[in-house]
């Protein structure tokens, strides 16, 4: 949350000269003002003017985020003898347009406009960032997202399934992957997700320049954006995701638990990324943290030198951070949110290992990575293509 906004990562490798550690400055100050002509590019995407007030609104409260993410000297030594066990890895760009949401919605020029790389936020979203913000830094309590509940929940939900249709210029591929995508979120939950370009609340799926939604139900029309370089199941996944509810893994409000932030390497201008919300707004469920979340961003996000922006203090997970898959985990928040485990409480199926009953078929189980068979009592390979 921070002005101007998700400039976001350029980067592709990692040097050979390993992992710098750790100091309390914040060293890259980023560009101050945007190219010309991206006014008239947020009008024609996006219709509204709030969008272009994103950046004031939130400048108000730059310093108070700075000062979210600083980080303890006990943490400071946690992170650098972390760091100091890292193995580089060079990453090669396989795609033109970027390997990841954020650096092809940097390409895009809309990225500085968008919540966390990829999210149009409401006016009321943007105002409940800000007491997030407000309260982390004062200690105030306040009421009560990775999942989006707020006061206005059960609203923003799709509780009567999801509609969906296709703008003209949506190419094939853009079609083909979001019902593809659509299809992993609807098999593994009882959300209904069918296209119907009719119904009264509706997504437009279209190819605008970048990879962005809306988070949750907002009523009537709704867009979210697979342009150049989106085209892709596990993007147009994480899309859908947001469109049902779900906020990011790394803004939860727990993530200090589980990863640290080396805001050393974190460009100035994308700290707002880094923000993470309050017990009071972020619903997890009692849901452990994901690191293979689809909803969890590289750990390179945002980087200015190619190196670590987010270390798990378990660093066997520094590389898959984030996924092009939905994960257990991702199903099993995205159930609870939508209240489809309710539809087996009458069946007592004894789910092995973690599993969950499958709340299309009661007398099946849900199983996390690893297991399989119909009480997640089998070892199975967890091998999957894209």
């Amino acid at each position: 949350m921070h002005v101007p906004l998700l400039i976001l990562l350029t980067t592709i490798c990692i040097s050979a000269g390993g992992y710098n550690g750790y100091d309390s400055n914040f060293l890259y100050e980023g560009p101050e003002s945007v190219g010309d002509g991206i006014e008239a590019l947020l009008e024609r995407i996006f219709n509204t003017t709030h969008v272009l007030s994103f950046h004031e609104r939130l400048a108000m409260i730059e310093d108070k985020i700075r000062r979210t993410l600083e980080l303890t000297p006990r943490m400071i030594v946690s992170l650098n003898d972390r760091l100091a066990k890292l193995r580089p890895i060079r990453h090669v760009r396989v795609n033109e347009m970027g390997d990841s949401i954020s650096e092809i919605n940097e390409k895009s020029r809309i990225g500085d406009y968008l919540f966390q790389g990829d999210i149009v936020l409401t006016d009321d979203q943007i105002e409940d960032i800000k007491e997030d913000v407000e309260e982390e830094t004062s200690g105030m309590s306040r009421r009560k997202r990775q999942a989006y509940k707020d006061w206005r929940y059960p609203q923003t939900i799709w509780s009567k399934g999801v509609n969906y249709y296709f703008d003209n210029s949506a190419s094939d591929r853009v079609r083909s992957v979001f019902r593809r995508a659509a299809k992993e979120w609807e098999s593994g939950t009882c959300i209904n997700i069918k296209e119907n370009p009719r119904a009264e609340d509706r997504i437009r799926v279209f190819p605008e320049d970048g990879c962005w939604s809306f988070v949750g139900r907002r009523g009537r029309e709704q867009d979210l954006s697979l342009g150049r370089g989106c085209e892709t199941i596990g993007t147009a996944a994480h899309e859908l995701g947001h469109a049902l509810g779900m906020f990011h893994t790394m803004s939860r409000h727990d993530r200090d638990k589980f990863i640290t932030l080396n805001t050393r390497n974190i460009r100035r201008d994308w700290l707002d990324q880094f923000a993470k919300q309050t017990p009071h707004t972020n619903e997890n469920y009692g849901i452990t943290y994901d690191y293979g979340s689809i909803m969890h961003y590289g750990g390179t996000s945002a980087s200015i030198n190619g190196m670590p922006t987010m270390v798990p203090f378990d660093t066997t997970h520094q590389e898959t951070l984030g996924s092009p898959f939905i994960s257990f985990y991702d199903l099993l928040m995205m159930n609870t949110h939508y209240k489809c485990l309710d539809k087996c409480k009458k069946v007592a199926t004894p789910c092995e290992n973690g599993g969950i009953p499958h709340p299309r078929n009661c007398s099946r189980c849900l199983c996390p990575g690893g297991y399989g068979g119909r009480l997640c009592n089998e070892r199975v390979s967890t091998t999957r293509f894209l």
